[in-house]
């Protein structure tokens, strides 16, 4: 499988704001609720799509701020400075082992990108799947806490030597 970076745009953001995940992962379903801001963050220029070569969504990431999950400041998870990675796979494509193939994917770009920065992710603890092939890529539990919805975690892959 290979895949291409594309700016994100509206049509993409659409359909990755219909995606819809089956239980317990439904948790990444898009509320309709908050469409209008959710599309405007989707929009905001630190999102990026990954698309197939037959021209499918296979998955999104960003940097940034947009990558943080707000709750983790209040307990100090993001005040160091590394690069914030956020990503998300297309449910249709979930469950079929790609996943190392697409994390190592978008880790590539960023560390080409910010060279010589570690990387952060946060996770939501119910996602065992996701956090064990974040440690196989690396990473390493930092902070937890706790919002509303659910606990998440902070992992980190340091730079290596």
């Amino acid at each position: 499988m290979e895949l291409t970076i594309h700016n994100m745009n509206k049509q993409l953001a659409i359909q990755i704001l219909n995606w819809k995940y089956a239980p317990p992962y439904d948790f990444y379903n898009s509320d309709s609720e908050y469409e209008k801001e959710a599309l405007e963050e989707l929009l905001d220029d630190s999102y990026y799509a990954l698309v197939t070569t037959e021209n499918e969504l296979f998955g999104f990431f960003c940097t940034g701020k947009s990558a943080q999950v707000p709750a983790g400041h209040s307990i100090g998870a993001y005040k160091e400075d590394l690069v914030d990675m956020g990503l998300g796979m297309n449910p249709i494509f979930v469950g079929q082992k790609r996943g190392a193939q697409f994390c190592s994917y978008i880790i590539y770009r960023i560390e080409e990108q910010y060279e010589n920065m570690a990387i952060r992710l946060t996770v939501a603890t119910f996602n065992q799947r996701a956090i064990h092939l974040y440690e196989k890529l690396g990473f390493k539990k930092e902070n937890e806490f706790q919002t509303e919805r659910a606990k998440f975690i902070t992992m980190v892959k340091k730079k290596e030597a």
